[in-house]
């Protein structure tokens, strides 16, 4: 049978028999797929690379049943976010994410270049200096980009319930919006919110989509941890009611951190 080519991100990997690994593998070609990587739990196997969170270059055989991996090429090991509790959750968050957004056999185009970009900005951010924050933001922010890929962006511009423009009146600190996880944001404090959200908490994670996070004029990252953390809880939230299985990795990212998340948070 003819050999094909695959380039992805390593999202699972976990044993299959005595010596072998089974790995789950995000591609732009065949969206999620789970492979066979023959004797990779052997001492010096040439297919001992297939490990999490690794870009590789695959040459595959069989179509049918469990296709194997014949050679493999590591292009990036992502294995430095474990430097950091935080940026690890986050990115096996990413990574558990990707895996209940995409459907076997069914690529979802810019998925795969997005979660890289993600990866490489948590990458950065275990090698220096962070209380969390930097972390904790980056991983929200991603987790907003890829479910918009997915088709399960937040609804962040009209409320829910009346369709009425959602526009944060900065300084009005008794103003409330809801988050009804089956719906989207509601103007108002809604009996059942999953969560609610004061006015500069809203215009923050309005601004998720963009390409950058949210910084002051000095450089520094817009929000303090405790509101990261209720945006964390929004995220959380919305994946649990619109997506297949919940992202258990974003709990591992907030017991990872020492802010409380109960209350109000903290003005930005």
């Amino acid at each position: 049978m003819a050999d094909r080519r695959l380039e992805g991100l390593a999202l699972k990997v976990g044993p299959l028999g005595e010596h072998d690994r089974l790995l789950t593998l995000l591609s732009d070609q065949v969206g999620v797929i789970r492979l066979a990587v023959p004797g990779a739990r052997k001492p010096k196997s040439s297919l001992a690379g297939a490990v999490p969170l690794t870009q590789l270059e695959l040459q595959v055989v069989g179509r049918r049943g469990l296709p194997r991996v014949r050679q493999l090429r590591v292009q990036h090991n992502f294995g430095a976010v474990g430097q950091r509790l935080e940026t690890l959750a986050g990115a096996q968050a990413l990574a558990e994410l990707c895996m209940g957004l995409v459907e076997d056999d069914d690529p979802l185009n810019g998925l795969l270049d997005a979660v890289v970009i993600h990866l490489e900005r948590l990458e950065a951010i275990s090698r220096g200096p962070d209380d969390g924050s930097l972390a904790l933001a980056s991983s929200v922010q991603a987790c907003v980009h890829l479910l918009a890929i997915g088709g399960y962006g937040l609804p962040l511009q009209s409320c829910c319930r009346s369709g009425a423009p959602l526009i944060p009146p900065i300084g009005q600190w008794d103003w409330r919006c809801s988050l009804i996880a089956d719906e989207g944001i509601a103007i108002g404090s809604q009996p059942g919110a999953a969560v609610q959200l004061n006015p500069s908490e809203l215009a923050l994670l309005q601004r998720l989509p963009r390409a950058e996070l949210p910084r002051r004029q000095d450089g520094e990252l817009m929000g303090p941890q405790a509101v990261w953390l209720r945006l964390l809880a929004v995220v959380e939230c919305w994946i649990r009611c619109h997506l297949p299985r919940p992202v258990r990795s974003l709990g591992m990212l907030r017991e990872a951190l020492v802010l409380p998340t109960g209350g109000d948070a903290e003005r930005s």
